[in-house]
């Protein structure tokens, strides 16, 4: 995803989770249907609960507590942090979203590649 927009948007793609809570999470998990599927965790602390139920079709795979390289968004948030997300003072939740959209929105392609092409990555696209 290249895009982000502010929930209730149809038009454009979320790059939030529409279900944050336990039940919104158990019942996107539940959607999957036969379908089986694997779930990467970075472990960070307010990512995980351990009063999830997750199905058996679901696997979840940990990665190790601080691996950058295996999760390459953290690149991207570093970024945006860094060049569009400091040093603000935002008065509301709307004013957050708003910056981090424009921050979102504001990454080119070629960006966004040279801050997630690791060489693994390469190696296995190609």
């Amino acid at each position: 995803m290249t895009h982000a927009a502010k929930p209730g948007t149809p038009s454009r793609p979320s790059a939030s989770n529409p279900s944050p809570t336990i039940p919104g999470s158990e019942k996107s998990l539940h959607k999957l249907g036969d379908v089986h599927a694997v779930l990467v965790l970075d472990q960070a602390g307010w990512h995980g609960s351990r009063q999830l139920r997750v199905p058996d079709n679901v696997t979840l795979v940990p990665l190790p507590p601080y691996a950058p390289e295996l999760n390459p968004v953290e690149r991207v948030w570093l970024h945006l942090r860094e060049r569009f997300l400091s040093h603000r003072l935002l008065n509301s939740n709307a004013a957050i979203v708003d910056a981090c959209c424009q921050a979102w929105n504001a990454l080119t392609p070629e960006r966004l590649q040279s801050l997630t092409n690791y060489p693994w990555i390469r190696k296995v696209t190609s």
